[in-house]
């Protein structure tokens, strides 16, 4: 505990208190009160609903009968984003309707809203650990507790591991967690997750010169959007439609809108569909990370960064707004948020290789970071043939659950080829509207991060 002490020391001390956002309790967490479970949740499941004293609120779901079942276990969601509003408790409700195949399969389920908007992960990973507290004080200890991460909550999730669950720290008390389960997760850390937006805010600037437009103040665009600023999600979807025909069928399109569109599509390496939402969370994402909780300073940096993909690379590069990251902004990013790998934690993933937010080769970079932290043993990543990233196919996450749950108990450790004999032979049950739920290629591997995203300097 001491060490871990230490290292948020060394995190505020790098300028990543606002960021962690580490402050006391406001006051004592409400008791779970019951709520009416909402679809598709089972008829025969408790809900409750609460807030945990730090101003985080949460959906408990306990199956029928899971208070006297000897190996019950307890699901901790960590759920994606980050909101960049007030928490608001229909976004865990939103969660538990989407994930209620955890319930179904049997296992208990909670998710927190996280104490505020905005970026944070350690942060974020405190609220989850704390929920699991208020749960067990009042339904009872689990026989096993298992965290599951899901886009940005991937990133919570392993933080967690690492802070409750910690590889080699003796003095470090029993972990209260057993397994870790890792979906669409955006695992590479604050800095390597976002590098490419700041691409796509460079090259889009310079293809569209719309964001900001000419005649409005100018700002790095690192800051994502001044906080005095007018400009609507609405807003830039319509100077998106403006310059590139995103939103109006490709017939439509002129040829300058198309030559455009391929331009930041090729460069930056994004699909269509994702092009205006990515936008966003260059623009408002950014606004929060670098201005609420980095003070100010930029830990997103694109000296030496050569793009490709345009109809003139050699103007691309010469034309693109050029940023040097703050040295203590991107030590206090990757403070809060970069893996360690140093988890015990047995940990399973599943990735679509098609994923249009979260990249799968970010799973590549999470790899070598266990790896090098001598726990990559402790990983297995399978990845689909998906297109989706909130939520993919509802076979393949009991059989995911299922499989984690033997390598804790039984010492037998998935396999992709494993993980797909269990999904189909839970297809009849889970996959009721008669798609194929197994979508998994078990020979596939992630390719390097370097290969879509260009390698920044150290």
């Amino acid at each position: 505990m001491k060490k871990q002490l230490s290292r948020l020391a060394a995190f505020a001390l790098l300028g990543a208190a606002p960021l962690l956002s580490a402050q006391a309790v406001k006051a004592a967490p409400m008791a779970p009160r019951a709520a009416a479970c909402p679809a598709p949740v089972p008829d025969t499941a408790r809900c409750y609903t609460g807030e945990d004293g730090t101003g985080a609120l949460y959906w408990i779901a306990i199956p029928g009968g899971w208070a006297k079942d000897a190996n019950r276990v307890l699901v901790m969601h960590a759920h994606g984003g980050p909101e960049t509003g007030p928490p608001q408790l229909a976004r865990s409700e939103e969660d538990l309707k989407r994930w209620a195949v955890t319930v179904k399969a049997g296992y208990a389920w909670a998710g927190s809203t996280y104490r505020r908007g905005g970026y944070g992960v350690t942060m974020a990973a405190e609220d989850t650990e704390r929920l699991r507290q208020i749960f067990v004080r009042h339904f009872g200890q689990p026989h096993r507790t298992l965290l599951h991460g899901q886009s940005y909550g991937g990133g919570v999730a392993a933080k967690a591991a690492e802070l409750y669950a910690p590889a080699g720290d003796a003095a470090m008390p029993k972990s209260p967690y057993d397994g870790l389960l890792l979906t669409s997760g955006v695992i590479g850390g604050g800095n390597n997750n976002y590098d490419f937006r700041l691409d796509l805010r460079v090259v889009y600037q310079y293809v569209c010169r719309n964001h900001p437009r000419p005649d409005e103040p100018q700002y790095p665009l690192w800051m994502g959007l001044p906080m005095d600023s007018k400009l609507t999600r609405a807003d830039l979807a319509a100077r998106v439609k403006a310059c590139t025909g995103v939103g109006l069928p490709a017939a439509q399109r002129t040829p300058e809108q198309a030559a455009r569109l391929k331009t930041i599509l090729s460069v930056v390496k994004i699909p269509e569909r994702s092009l205006v939402s990515h936008l966003a969370w260059a623009t408002w994402l950014f606004q929060d990370l670098v201005q609420k909780r980095l003070g100010g300073r930029n830990p997103f940096g694109n000296i030496g960064v050569v793009y490709q993909g345009s109809a003139d690379d050699a103007a691309l590069n010469a034309g693109v707004l050029r940023y040097a990251a703050d040295p203590q902004a991107k030590g206090a990013l990757a403070a809060d948020s970069q893996p360690t790998g140093r988890t015990a934690l047995p940990t399973v993933g599943l990735h679509a290789i098609d994923d249009p937010t979260a990249f799968v080769e970010l799973e590549n970079a999470y790899r070598r970071i266990r790896d090098a932290a001598g726990t990559g043993d402790r990983l297995v990543q399978s990845f689909s043939d998906e297109h989706e990233h909130s939520y993919l196919s509802d076979s393949e996450y009991p059989a995911l659950f299922g499989a984690l749950l033997d390598w804790i108990d039984k010492g037998e450790k998935p396999t992709p080829e494993g993980l797909v004999q269990r999904c189909k032979a839970l297809m009849p049950r889970y996959d009721t509207d008669g798609k194929n739920g197994c979508r998994i290629q078990p020979a596939w591997q992630a390719p390097a991060l370097e290969s879509r995203v260009p390698s920044r300097a150290p």
